[in-house]
C-alpha cells in the first residue's frame, strides 16, 4: 500500500511538474501568442518565426498588429472626412487617401485577411528556412554574416512538401506493434483462462442480480470488468496475503463477503484508477464541459480510495441496523429458549418471526457455522468478530461465558434484552437532549435573520421613503 501511494505521489508531481508551463501557456490568447512568436522571430529566432508561419497559416486572418494599424488608419481617415465635410458640404478626402481607405477596408475583409494570411505565411515560412526577411520595398536582405542564425528544418521541409518529422514512421510502426502486441496479450488472457471464468460466472449465477444492485450503481456496472479482468491479476499476485488480511474483517463488517472477495476488492480499486477518469473524459464529451485535463491524476486518485470510503460508510449503516434490531432479536430469542427450545432453534426461529435485516443475517450465519462442525462459542465469537460492536461482543462474551460453566442462558437473555432496551432508551433520550444544540446553529445564522429581516425591512423603508 506504501508502496502504491509512492508510486502515485511521484506520478502527480511529474504530471504536475511537466504541465504547470503547458497551462500557463494555454492561458494566453491567440493574438497574445502570436506578439511573443513575432517578437522573438525579430531577434532572430528561426524557430519562432516558423510558428508565426503557422499562425497565418491556421488562423487565415490579419495579425493583431497589423489589425491595430489598419484600424488606426480608417479611423484617422474617417475622421478627417467628416472635418472636410463639416467645413465644406462637397469636401473629400485626396484620391490617394481614398486609395488608402478602400484598400485598409478591403484589407480588413474576409477575402482580404485569407489573401493577406497566405501572403505573410509564404513570407515568414522562407524567411525560418532562409533567414532572410522582406524589406518595406518586397526585396529579400540577406542575414547579418556576423550573427550565427540557425534556421529551422521544419520550415524547409514545409516549404519544400515534406511536412513530416525524422522518426515519424518509427512511431507509427512502433505504436501499431504496441497496439497489435496489447491486442494480442488481451485475447490470450481472455481465451486462456475463459473456462474458469465461465465456471465461477455460472457459480455466480446463484447470487441474486438484485442483491448486487442494491449496493450501488458504480459496484452493479464495475463487477463485470474487474471481476473479469483485474481480479484473476490480483489473485496471482505474490503479496495477496497482506490486503487479503487487510480486508478479509472490513468486508465481514460490511456485510459484503456473499459479494466481493479480498482480491476482488483489491481489483475493484484498481480497477477504478482506470474507471473514473474514463467517466470523466466521456462526460467531458458529452456535456461540452471545459474541464481540465490536468485532473485526470486526481481523478484517478480518487477512483483508487473511493472504494475504502464506501465500504466504511456500509460498515456503519449495517451497524447502526444491527443497534436497532437488537432488542427486537434478543427478546424473541429469550421468549424462545424459556420456551424450551434450544439456541440454534431459537435463533431460526427469530430469523422467522423477525424482519429480515442485518442481525438476522449474522444469526443465519451462526446456524449455517454450527450446523457444519463449529463449537456454539467459535460461532459466537465469529459473531463478534464480524460484526466488530461492543454491544455484540458483549452479548457473545456473556453466552460464552454462560455456555462454559453449564449455566441456563434464558434467564440471561432475558436480563441481557432489558440491559439492551435501558441502553436503546438511554440513547433515544440522549439524542434528544442533542437535538436542541444541534439545531441552534442554524436557528442562528439561517432562521433568526430571516425573521429580523421580515420584521425590520418594513420599517427601514418607511423610514427611507419618509426622508
Amino acid at each position: 500500500m506504501k508502496k502504491v501511494l509512492l508510486g502515485l505521489s511521484i506520478f502527480l508531481f511529474i504530471f504536475n511538474s511537466g504541465t504547470l508551463k503547458a497551462i500557463e501557456f494555454e492561458d494566453l490568447s491567440a493574438d497574445r501568442k502570436f506578439e511573443i512568436y513575432k517578437e522573438s522571430c525579430d531577434q532572430d529566432q528561426m524557430a519562432n518565426c516558423y510558428q508565426v508561419a503557422l499562425w497565418y497559416k491556421n488562423t487565415q486572418r490579419v495579425d493583431p498588429i497589423e489589425n491595430r494599424k489598419l484600424r488606426s488608419a480608417i479611423e484617422a481617415l474617417k475622421e478627417k472626412r467628416k472635418k472636410l465635410k463639416e467645413t465644406e458640404e462637397k469636401g473629400e478626402l485626396e484620391p490617394d487617401e481614398l486609395q488608402e481607405l478602400q484598400a485598409a477596408s478591403a484589407r480588413l475583409g474576409e477575402e482580404g485577411q485569407k489573401r493577406y494570411a497566405t501572403e505573410k505565411y509564404l513570407e515568414y515560412l522562407s524567411t525560418a528556412c532562409t533567414a532572410k526577411r522582406k524589406n518595406k520595398d518586397g526585396e529579400w536582405i540577406d542575414p547579418d554574416p556576423k550573427k550565427e542564425i540557425k534556421v529551422e528544418q521544419a520550415a524547409c521541409k514545409e516549404k519544400e512538401g515534406k511536412n513530416s518529422y525524422e522518426g515519424s514512421f518509427i512511431l507509427y510502426y512502433a505504436s501499431l506493434f504496441l497496439i497489435g502486441l496489447a491486442v494480442f496479450l488481451i485475447s490470450k488472457t481472455i481465451f486462456q483462462d475463459e473456462d474458469q471464468f465461465q465456471a465461477s460466472e455460472k457459480l455466480d449465477d446463484n447470487k441474486e442480480k438484485d442483491e448486487i444492485a442494491k449496493h450501488g450503481i458504480i459496484l452493479r456496472y464495475s463487477r463485470p470488468f474487474f471481476k473479469r479482468y483485474f481480479s484473476p491479476i490480483v489473485s496471482g499476485m505474490k503479496n495477496r496475503k497482506t490486503f487479503k488480511d487487510k480486508y478479509r474483517r472490513t468486508l465481514a463488517a460490511s456485510g459484503l463477503t456473499n459479494i466481493l472477495t479480498p482480491e476482488d476488492f483489491f481489483a475493484f480499486k484498481l480497477f477504478l484508477i482506470i474507471g473514473f477518469p474514463i467517466v470523466f473524459i466521456v462526460l467531458k464529451i458529452f456535456l461540452g464541459a471545459d474541464w481540465d485535463l490536468a485532473l485526470i491524476p486526481v481523478v484517478a486518485f480518487v477512483g483508487f480510495f473511493y472504494p475504502d470510503f464506501w465500504v466504511r460508510g456500509k460498515i456503519q449503516q449495517r451497524q447502526k441496523e444491527v443497534i436497532m434490531s437488537m432488542p427486537f432479536c434478543v427478546d424473541m430469542l429469550a421468549l424462545s429458549v424459556e420456551a424450551g427450545l434450544d439456541f440454534v432453534a431459537a435463533m431460526a426461529k427469530v430469523n422467522e418471526k423477525a424482519k429480515a435485516n442485518a442481525l438476522t443475517e449474522e444469526f443465519d450465519t451462526v446456524i449455517r457455522e454450527i450446523k457444519i462442525g463449529a463449537s456454539r462459542a467459535e460461532a459466537l465469537r465469529n459473531l463478534a468478530w464480524r460484526v466488530d460492536l461492543i454491544q455484540i461482543s458483549s452479548f457473545c462474551a456473556t453466552l460464552i461465558a454462560a455456555d462454559s460453566v453449564g449455566a441456563s442462558i434464558g434467564p440471561i437473555l432475558k436480563s441481557l434484552a432489558v440491559e439492551i432496551r435501558q441502553k436503546k432508551s438511554a440513547e433515544v433520550e440522549k439524542a434528544g437532549a442533542t437535538a436542541a444544540t444541534k439545531i441552534l446553529f442554524p436557528m442562528m445564522f439561517l432562521i433568526i435573520p430571516s425573521v429580523l429581516m421580515i420584521v425590520f425591512a418594513p420599517i427601514v423603508l418607511e423610514i427611507v421613503n419618509g426622508k
